[in-house]
């Protein structure tokens, strides 16, 4: 039986009074019922559906806690979490499973976890803790060096595996650098630098026989840039088209043959928008894309409504790294972005993609919570003397 103190100490870190942002909830549990619909119709059998599922239950419960707790404690825990990035990072790069020639996960009995995905989220919490600690200081160019040490670190780590994750840290990192008040001109820079450095990797090294990435990542990301090649990475954009195109505006419904035959490759994953496309045409997609557009309006108002400067950053973060995964995903399916193996945020089929979703949307609602409960709190007004 739990003492009044005790219930006390709960009661400071898990507040069920607190309020919610009902639309967000219904936006992401909308998009869940969508993941289970389009794959269920992309796929034999049900085992991938029933896993969906279950993630997404999971996902919901761990939304509903953290949505209940101080988000601001995390600004305490933020080198622990950096660390136990870092470490699970390398940890999957030692015991992980090889797939295709990438290591991106540890097979564990119920899902396989991938850290890269959990990293895109505490890269969001730590960097904004880290970000509002040196905020008196940001205009300085030092300062701007150590956060960008900081933040590119873990996508440095990641990127020779899973190229798709890291360019989502790096998403996450230029949001919170944007709203964390980082000047202008150094923004400008490291923009000159990072088109300097993709113009390199892409096109000069390799041209002088210097290949950076795998010759795989190289061809993914330069694929859409020759859509007649009927081959490698050039055919997946091709059956996309094709399904996508095939739907027409109410889709093929039962009918559907691209994702089922097999002509869609990752149909469940990676171009899991593309199956949707298929089975239920532009109704289909323009019913997801406004789910998401829910979701990232919802966002803007948590992050200008949010309580302190550690809740704006960190939501801008979490806003970064989902608009940059829609907008890369969708765009592939269609052949106008680069296939980077970046999932469609709770639709993709996946445990860690939708659990640290999940936990993203959790996040965005503490910060709405705190938000409200701190507008509806009475000013306090100084006695006199």
């Amino acid at each position: 039986m739990r003492t009044p103190r005790r219930r006390r100490e709960l009661s400071a870190v898990v507040d069920l009074r607190l309020p919610f942002d009902p639309i967000l909830a219904l936006a992401a549990i909308g998009l869940s019922a969508c993941s289970v619909a389009a794959i269920a119709g992309a796929t034999e059998g049900s085992e991938f559906v029933s896993r969906q599922i279950v993630y997404a239950l999971v996902g919901i419960v761990v939304a509903v806690v953290v949505s209940r707790m101080d988000y601001a404690r995390l600004q305490e825990l933020r080198w622990p979490l950096y660390g136990f990035m870092l470490a699970s990072i390398v940890a999957v790069a030692l015991l992980g499973t090889s797939v295709n020639g990438s290591t991106l996960s540890i097979q564990l009995p119920f899902f396989s976890f991938q850290a890269s995905e959990l990293g895109k989220v505490l890269l969001a919490v730590t960097g904004a803790a880290v970000l509002v600690e040196r905020s008196r200081s940001i205009d300085e160019w030092s300062t701007t060096l150590r956060l960008l040490a900081f933040l590119f670190l873990p996508a440095a780590m990641v990127v020779s595996s899973d190229l798709g994750s890291g360019l989502v840290y790096g998403a996450v990192s230029l949001g919170v650098l944007l709203i964390g008040g980082a000047p202008g001109r150094h923004l400008a820079v490291i923009g000159v630098v990072l088109v300097t450095g993709i113009t390199l990797v892409l096109g000069v090294l390799p041209a002088a026989g210097v290949n950076v990435l795998k010759p795989y990542q190289t061809d993914r990301l330069t694929a859409f840039l020759h859509p007649g090649d009927e081959q490698g990475p050039g055919y997946q954009l091709n059956q996309a088209k094709i399904a996508i195109g095939s739907g027409q505006k109410t889709g093929r419904g039962d009918a559907a043959t691209q994702a089922k035959l097999g002509y869609l490759p990752e149909k469940q994953t990676d171009f899991i928008f593309a199956s949707v496309g298929e089975r239920f045409g532009f109704m289909g997609g323009a019913l997801i894309l406004s789910l998401y557009a829910l979701i990232m309006w919802r966002g803007l108002r948590i992050l200008a409504t949010a309580r302190d400067f550690f809740g704006a950053v960190l939501a801008a973060g979490i806003l970064a790294m989902l608009l940059f995964e829609v907008l890369v995903n969708a765009g592939m399916n269609v052949g106008i972005m680069p296939i980077t193996g970046i999932p469609l945020p709770l639709v993709s089929y996946g445990g860690s993609s939708v659990l640290s979703t999940y936990l993203a949307i959790g996040l965005l609602q503490a910060i709405y919570a705190q938000g409200r409960a701190a507008a509806r709190r009475p000013p306090t007004v100084a006695r006199p003397d």
